[in-house]
């Protein structure tokens, strides 16, 4: 679920067209315009882990907030926006919570400025999730096989800033209600997309690229989403791990400057 608020007449309409073109499928976007109490109603759906876009001042945002706040691996994403939609700040859960990336993709949405104050993770690189999965594949199976593959490379769920798939898994609940457990960003892309890493697959298929359009959706999923968070080549950390339902697979990729496998050419 994703809330937005606004206070000003300006900060609603940006709303409606932020609510308008993040709506979709696999999310509810609700905007409150000058809830009352104000202060009440950000809170109950912070605590909720809703993630929230505040078109307000920082400060407000700030104080508001304060009183809930636990830490940065359990609260969830929060962005603020000016109400001219200039600015876009991921002010809470910048790296754990995705709120960096998912800043990001708003800012390109309404073409603004991304101001990032988080610090740069120089010393770690940007871990990704891939999946693919049968048509109403349980969650629990789902999740089963993630912390299995991140188990056997030394991960935690804390360590993944997304899972990811092929577009046209975006309407597949499972997936999505895993993300939302976890409090992950839920992202999907094209084939053509995900075709621009299919250099990097391990184990490319015959009968996937026959199927779906590319040789391999959790392994490109799980690359592209590198790529596309940190703008740096990817590499696979786990290549496809599957079972009767469903696949998976890990990608990296290290922020520029981070040393690595560096910046795009």
């Amino acid at each position: 679920m994703i809330r937005i608020f606004a206070l000003t007449e300006a900060g609603a309409q940006l709303g409606e067209r932020l609510q308008q073109a993040l709506q979709g499928a696999d999310q509810d976007v609700v905007l409150n315009v000058r809830p009352q109490p104000f202060a009440a109603a950000v809170q109950t759906a912070f605590e909720h882990g809703e993630r929230l876009i505040m078109i307000c001042a920082t400060g407000i945002a700030v104080r508001t907030l304060a009183p809930v706040l636990v830490d940065k691996y359990r609260d969830p994403a929060v962005l603020v926006l000016d109400e001219q939609g200039e600015f876009v700040i991921p002010l809470l859960s910048g790296h754990e919570g995705g709120a960096n990336d998912w800043a990001r993709q708003v800012s390109d949405l309404l073409s603004a400025k991304l101001v990032m104050t988080t610090a740069k993770p120089y010393l770690q690189p940007v871990y990704t999730v891939g999946m693919g999965c049968e048509r109403h594949c349980d969650v629990d199976h789902l999740q089963g096989l993630l912390e299995e593959c991140l188990a056997t490379k030394g991960l935690t769920m804390d360590d993944i800033v997304s899972i990811n798939s092929i577009d046209i898994k975006a309407d597949e609940v499972g997936l999505i209600e895993l993300a939302s457990r976890q409090q992950k960003l839920f992202q999907t892309f094209t084939a053509e997309q995900l075709a621009g890493v299919s250099d990097l697959l391990q184990t490319p298929s015959e009968y996937v690229y026959n199927t779906v359009g590319v040789y391999g959706v959790a392994e490109s999923a799980a690359l592209w989403a590198a790529q596309q968070a940190t703008q740096s080549k990817p590499e696979l950390v786990l290549a496809k791990q599957k079972t009767t339902k469903a696949t998976c697979a890990i990608a990296r990729a290290y922020p520029p400057g981070a040393g690595g496998t560096g910046i795009l050419d």
